[in-house]
């Protein structure tokens, strides 16, 4: 199933299908390593909701909601 990156709940993990941004937010996710393909996980969310800190490819980020609707995901079984 296909959604936001958003929508993932702590401690479920995914894989990136689609950035559907362009500009400097799209460079800004490619630089952090957020590629088609790539598995993340959600590990905290701030006590109201935003940002969101996420492991990816072996580092914590920190990425507000309105920027991750622009992360489509495939969503996996708790890997």
């Amino acid at each position: 199933m296909i959604q936001n990156l958003s929508e993932l709940n702590i401690g479920e993990t995914a894989t990136v299908s689609n950035i559907i941004t362009t500009g400097s937010m799209r460079r800004r996710f490619l630089d952090l390593g957020i590629v088609e393909g790539t598995k993340i996980s959600c590990l905290h969310k701030s006590p109201s909701g935003n940002p969101v800190a996420y492991s990816i490819r072996g580092a914590v980020i920190a990425i507000r909601t309105d920027d991750s609707k622009n992360i489509l995901i495939s969503c996996s079984n708790n890997e």
